[in-house]
Order: structure tokens, then sequence, then C-alpha cells
């Protein structure tokens, strides 16, 4: 049982990546165990790393062609819930996570996110950078796989918002870094109420 963080940043040791890992220690500290998958390892083994519907439905072809793809869906199926996390790029996701996603057409087929908890993490230059319409992007990524969307609110701190979103650095974002908490808690309050 785990909660799968997915970094969509090109950047492995950024602020998404720092942001979604203190997301899966405040999960850890509730007792519900997270991993991380940087989207770059799904896409550097591949001749052409984004989609191009060679088959439908999907006979994920270029999965057979690729170990890091493979090893992303399979994570990504086997979670409990999943954190997806993007810097912005122009207003929405990175190019290399909605590369990903789209690559992710047969986990739809098979329905299996289908009703698991998610959230979103959104970094960005500026205070006001396109943190939420690269949030809303996200949820539209999370809500057509059919997962459940939850915000960075638990009983014991507030209600929340729609997700986490920062500004960089992001070490520095003290208000990012508590709700990072915060989501954390709720995402391993959320597995842990499905699996009882």
């Amino acid at each position: 049982m785990y909660i799968l963080a997915i970094n969509g940043s090109p950047n492995r040791k950024g602020n998404t990546a720092l942001l979604l890992e203190k997301v899966l220690e405040a999960a850890r500290a509730e007792g519900v165990d997270g991993k991380i998958f940087h989207v770059m390892d799904a896409l550097k083994d591949q001749e052409n790393p984004f989609c191009m519907a060679c088959s439908s439905p999907c006979k994920e072809v270029c999965h057979s062609r690729s170990a890091g793809l493979k090893e992303a869906c399979d994570l990504l199926e086997g979670a409990a819930a999943v954190v997806l996390g993007s810097p912005v790029y122009f207003g929405t996701v990175s190019a290399q996570l909605k590369a990903l996603w789209d690559k992710t057409r047969a986990v739809r087929s098979r329905r299996s996110l289908v009703g698991k908890p998610a959230a979103a993490v959104s970094v960005g230059a500026a205070r006001f950078g396109g943190q939420e319409t690269t949030l809303k992007a996200l949820h539209d990524m999370l809500l057509i796989q059919g997962m459940s969307i939850v915000g960075e609110g638990t009983e014991d701190d507030d209600a929340g918002h729609q997700g986490l979103c920062a500004q960089k650095p992001a070490q520095e974002d003290s208000f990012a870094l508590e709700r990072a908490r915060i989501l954390g808690r709720r995402l391993a309050r959320e597995v842990k109420r499905a699996s009882k």
C-alpha cells in the first residue's frame, strides 16, 4: 500500500520534487508508504516520447519497448493513491508530464485507477504564476482516469484548497511546506479509509 508521487518536472532535485517528497514524508508519518517516480525515467528510452494514438484501444506497443514507461504504469496501477506534481510551463503542466500521461490510455481502459484518491502539486516562478491553472489541468488528467480528487485539508487543520501551490524556491515558501504536510496527511488518511 503506497502513495505514488509523479514528478512532472525534468529536474529531479527541483522545487516540484522537493514538495512531493514533503507530501510523502507526511504520509509516512501517518503510516502510509510513498514512492516517487520521475517522469524523465519514463521518457528517456523512448524513440518517440509523445503518444501517436497508434492503436485504439491502446495495445501498449510503446510500453513493450520502454522499461521506464512500463515501470511508471505498473507503479501507477499498483498505487493506493496518486499525487501529480508539475512546474508551471506557460500556465499549465510540463510537456514531459503530459507526454507520460497521454501514454496511460491503456491504464484508463483497464479502469485500474477509478475511485482512488488523488491530489496535485504545482510550483511557479511568481506568487501568481499560473499555479491554479496548472492544478486544474492536473485535476483534469486525474479525473479522466476516474480518480477522486482531494485538496490539502484535514479535519484537524482546515478545509483546504484545490491542492498545493508554491512559489520557487519552494524550500523558502513556508506556507507551501505546511500545505505539503497537510496534503500528505490527507492522502494517507484517505488511503487508510479506503482500505477498511
